[in-house]
């Protein structure tokens, strides 16, 4: 995990949220590993796999300038579509029922936070719909083609806010320790 320097300005958080042994909803954490083996962040950018923190999300996101969500989202699209969501459009609308206590909570957090003036002022979600969430240990192939497009799009995002990310020396295998065989665990 790349972590932030605590005094740098425009801190950046990178989150990928996700359940690994929920299929397609792993994206989040899988994208994350692809990132932090390929890549190099400068100073003030973090790069977590949060997992499913469900309303326990607020540390990661208090006091960055800056959030870039990846995660799986209901949309009327394709598996493997790719939707990008600003803010203010993830703030459009009401907090959804909360089904479960594992449901991210980002609408929520992000509320919390603006109520306190605490909020990032700049939040995208790069989002991929999915094609199967329920108990599997892959993403489906949609939502693996997709991977390219999701990290393309944080880099992105990084880039635009003047924290671009440089290719890794040494790129490694990402650690996708979830499809591995648990011997070789």
């Amino acid at each position: 995990m790349t972590e932030p320097d605590a005094g740098a300005p425009g801190r950046v958080a990178v989150i990928g949220l996700g359940n690994v042994l929920m299929g397609d909803d792993a994206l989040g954490p899988y994208a994350v590993r692809v990132l932090q083996a390929g890549w190099e962040f400068p100073p003030g950018v973090s790069v977590t796999d949060a997992g499913t923190p469900g309303l326990d999300l607020t540390p990661y996101i208090l006091g960055v300038e800056a959030l870039i969500v990846v995660d799986t989202v209901k949309a009327d699209a394709p598996p493997g579509t790719l939707r990008l969501y600003r803010k203010d459009e993830l703030l459009a609308t009401p907090p959804a029922q909360r089904l479960s206590p594992h449901d991210p909570g980002l609408k929520e957090t992000l509320l919390l936070l603006d109520f306190r003036g605490d909020a990032p002022r700049d939040v995208l979600l790069v989002g991929v719909v999915p094609e199967h969430v329920g108990k599997a240990v892959r993403l489906s192939a949609a939502v693996a083609a997709a991977l390219p497009a999701v990290e393309r799009a944080v880099l992105d995002e990084l880039e635009r806010l003047g924290c671009p990310a440089r290719r890794a020396a040494a790129p490694a295998a990402p650690d996708i320790w979830w499809e591995k065989p648990a011997d070789a665990v």
